[in-house]
C-alpha cells in the first residue's frame, strides 16, 4: 500500500528558515526542488509534506555539518509562536490545567509527536513519543526542538519559580553539550526505552498557580482547539512508525502492547492497520532485529554485548534468531557481508 505523505503545520520550519538565514546558511540549496519558500512558510495555516521537512533536515545537516539546529530552533519558540495554543496555555489556572491542554492538543503543533501527562505520588510528567515514520536525522531534529520549545515554555508560564526537572531522552545524541543551556534540567540520554522524551517535574508543581489565568480567554482558546484538532495517526502510516519505533528503541524491542498502548489502540486494532498494509509485527520485528544485531555487530561489538543490547536473554538465543532469519553466524558478520532479509525471527527471549 502507498504510504500518505503526511501534512505537518509549516510555521517553525519558516523560523527555522529565519535563523539559518541570520546564521548565513544558505537557503536556495536547502529548498531547491522542494516547492516551498520562507514568506509561504510563515504564513499561520501553511503546511508541508513530512517528506519535504526529513529532505529539507538531512540537507541541512549535510551542509553545515551541524545536528543540532532543532535544538537552536526550540530556545526562538516562544508561547505566542504556538497560535491558538499558545493563548490557552498562557490563559490557564495552573500549571497541570496547562500541560492537560497540551496533551490534549499537541498534535495541532506537530502531528510527529504525542504527549501523555502522567502523575504519580511525587511527580507529574510529559512523556512525548513519535507516531509518524521519520528518518532518524528527522526525529533527532524533532526531539531537539520538543526538548528546548518545552523548557521555553514552561519558563515562560513561571518565570523565576521554574525548578529543576528530569529530562530523559531515548536518542544518545553527539551533541549533548549543547542541553546545558537547560539550566534547570537534569538531563540523561540514551534512556527510557521507546523513541521520545520523558520531562519530569515535582508534583507540586501541577497546583502552580499562573499569573495571565482568564477563564474567558481560556474557553475561547479551547473552543478554538477542538474545531481544529486533527487525528495523529493517518491511514497508511502504521508500518513505517512501528518500524521506526522498534528501529530507535533502547534496551530490547517494545512489544506489539506497548506499541498499541502508546497510540491508545487495541493490539488487535494495531494489527489489523499492519495487515491492511501488507505486512505485520513479528515480521517487521525480526527485519529490524537483524538491521540492528547488523549494525552493531559492523562496529565490533561482541555477540553478547549485541544480544543483550536487542534484549535477548543470552548470546545463544540471538545466535539461533540471527541464524534462522539470515543462514549465517552473527560472529562471521563483517561490514562487507550481506544477509537475507528475515521472513520471522520470533521476539526476542
Amino acid at each position: 500500500m502507498q504510504t500518505i505523505d503526511r501534512e505537518v503545520p509549516a510555521r517553525y520550519f519558516g523560523r527555522l528558515l529565519e535563523l539559518l538565514t541570520q546564521h548565513q546558511v544558505r537557503i536556495d540549496t536547502l529548498v531547491d526542488g522542494l516547492g516551498i519558500d520562507m514568506a509561504t512558510l510563515l504564513a499561520p495555516e501553511a503546511t508541508m509534506r513530512l517528506s519535504q521537512v526529513d529532505t529539507l533536515v538531512q540537507r541541512l545537516n549535510a551542509q553545515t555539518g551541524r545536528l543540532d539546529w532543532g535544538f537552536d530552533l526550540g530556545l526562538r519558540l516562544r508561547l505566542t509562536s504556538h497560535l491558538i495554543l499558545g493563548y490557552g496555555l498562557l490563559a490557564s489556572p495552573t500549571i497541570g490545567y496547562a500541560f492537560q491542554l497540551l496533551s490534549r492538543y499537541f498534535s495541532m503543533l506537530t502531528p510527529t509527536f504525542r504527549v501523555q501527562l502522567q502523575r504519580d505520588a511525587q511527580h507529574g510528567a510529559l512523556q512525548l513519543v513519535p507516531v509518524l515514520p521519520m528518518s532518524h536525522a528527522c526525529l533527532v531534529f524533532h526531539t531537539d526542538a520538543i526538548a528546548a520549545a518545552v523548557d521555553t515554555v514552561v519558563g515562560e508560564l513561571l518565570g523565576d519559580r521554574m525548578p529543576r526537572y528530569d529530562l530523559d531522552l531515548a536518542l544518545d545524541l553527539p551533541h549533548r553539550a549543547r542541553y546545558d543551556a537547560l539550566r534547570q534540567a537534569r538531563c540523561r540520554f540514551g534512556v527510557g526505552g521507546m523513541a521520545g522524551l520523558r520531562i519530569r517535574f515535582p508534583i507540586a508543581l501541577l497546583e502552580a498557580p499562573l499569573s495571565l489565568a482568564d477563564a474567558g480567554a481560556l474557553k475561547e482558546a479551547e473552543s478554538r482547539c477542538v474545531a481544529t484538532f486533527r487525528s495523529v495517526i493517518a491511514s497508511g502510516q502504521v508500518a513505517g512508525w512501528v518500524r521506526m519505533m522498534l528501529r530507535e528503541a533502547n534496551g530490547g524491542l517494545p512489544s506489539l502492547d506497548d506499541l498499541a498502548h502508546t497510540l491508545n489502540l487495541s493490539s488487535r486494532t494495531l494489527d489489523r492497520h499492519l495487515k491492511a498494509e501488507g505486512t505485520g509485527f513479528r515480521q517487521l520485528a525480526a527485519e529490524v532485529v537483524v538491521e540492528r544485531a547488523q549494525a552493531l555487530l559492523a562496529q565490533g561489538l561482541p555477540v553478547t554485548t549485541v544480544a543483550l543490547e536487542l534484549g535477548y536473554t543470552d548470546a545463544s538465543n540471538f545466535t539461533r534468531a540471527f541464524r534462522r532469519a539470515t543462514g549465517g553466524c552473527p560472529s562471521r558478520t563483517t561490514d562487507g557481508q550481506r544477509q537475507a532479509t528475515p521472513t520471522a525471527a520470533g521476539r526476542p527471549g
